[in-house]
């Protein structure tokens, strides 16, 4: 849909022009199925309903389990938390398109997405470096953690991570939104991201482009330096523990960690630290899918797998209904 500016005064010029502002986009997502579409949507349903019941587990396994009631536990029952809310500002609209013909969203309502969707994947990458910090203070140095990691200092660093988040996105979206937008209106992609909505302004805008890929540059190597450092050092801790079964056990305990950071972080870095132009279509929706909808379905496969408490924890969730019957 489009709205008609008036015709400009003769008095300016005779170069009278009519522009066209959008207040809807077309959100074409995964619409070239055909046949398949119906298959696709029951997956994408199945791999939604599945991301909701392993990380509410994982959070009621937290919350209710005394044992877990420890920080590295209730960073993970935060990020589980997260994750739900992550895959949820996606998904959801990404089904109605399948099954919608208009597949259309309003102008404010895309831009809406665009800063939960990034706000969310920004506060992840804030708890995944927090969760790193934990696991260098407790294998580094473990006689001072108690004293360091205590549960004032993780509220504060979970509070931090929240809010830290939720800033971080404001200023980019309102200098995008500002830009004209005089039609086409269509997005090859089932979720409002900088680089199609770039391709859909009227002018070039290299400079807010430019700000834009610079701000996701920093926002994705800035806790990933922070983790690759934990990580390097645990790593020097590790090696110098004279008994293997020791060192096992350390690798154990950040193993997980490193997987989803792994999955995480080398989708993300595929998709925004480079310009998207570069990039099909088809590759920036499966790409995008990745790491927004099939990782937080990972991980608390990753996680539980790898963790006899918390395994335990998730059993006793899970039998809960067993037990009351």
């Amino acid at each position: 849909m489009f709205l008609v500016e008036p015709e400009e005064p003769a008095a300016l010029g005779s170069q009278n022009k009519t522009t066209h502002f959008v207040t809807e986009f077309i959100l074409l997502g995964f619409s070239n199925q055909g046949e398949m579409q119906g298959l696709f949507f029951s997956s994408v349903l199945v791999l939604y309903l599945l991301t909701l019941l392993g990380n509410g587990a994982i959070v009621c396994a937290v919350k209710w389990d005394r044992r877990l009631h420890t920080p590295m536990y209730i960073f993970l029952g935060n990020f589980a938390f997260l994750e739900i809310w992550y895959v949820s500002s996606t998904i959801p609209n990404m089904l109605v398109n399948i099954l919608s013909e208009n597949k259309t969203i309003s102008f404010s309502a895309c831009f809406l997405q665009f800063y939960f969707f990034f706000s969310l994947g920004t506060t992840e990458c804030f708890f995944l470096s927090v969760m790193a910090y934990d696991r260098y203070l407790a294998i580094c140095r473990p006689l001072h953690y108690p004293s360091i990691m205590t549960r004032k200092f993780c509220v504060i660093l979970i509070c931090v991570c929240w809010v830290s988040g939720f800033l971080c996105y404001p200023v980019p979206i309102v200098l995008i939104s500002q830009l004209p937008f005089c039609g086409p209106n269509i997005i090859d992609h089932f979720v409002c991201d900088p680089g199609p909505l770039f391709a859909l302004a009227c002018v070039p805008a290299p400079s807010t482009e430019l700000l834009c890929y610079t701000f996701n540059s920093m926002i994705i190597f800035g806790p990933f330096l922070s983790i690759l450092g934990s990580y390097t050092l645990v790593l020097r801790a590790v090696l110098r523990v004279p008994s293997g079964a020791g060192r096992t056990k350390a690798f154990s305990t950040c193993g997980s960690h490193l997987v989803v950071v792994s999955l995480f972080y080398g989708t993300l870095m595929v998709m925004y630290v480079s310009p998207t132009s570069g990039n099909p279509a088809g590759m920036q929706k499966i790409v995008t899918l990745i790491y927004s909808a099939l990782t937080p379905l990972l991980n608390p496969l990753i996680y539980s797998l790898r963790n006899k408490d918390m395994k335990n924890a998730l059993k006793k969730v899970l039998g809960l209904t067993t037990v009351q019957n």
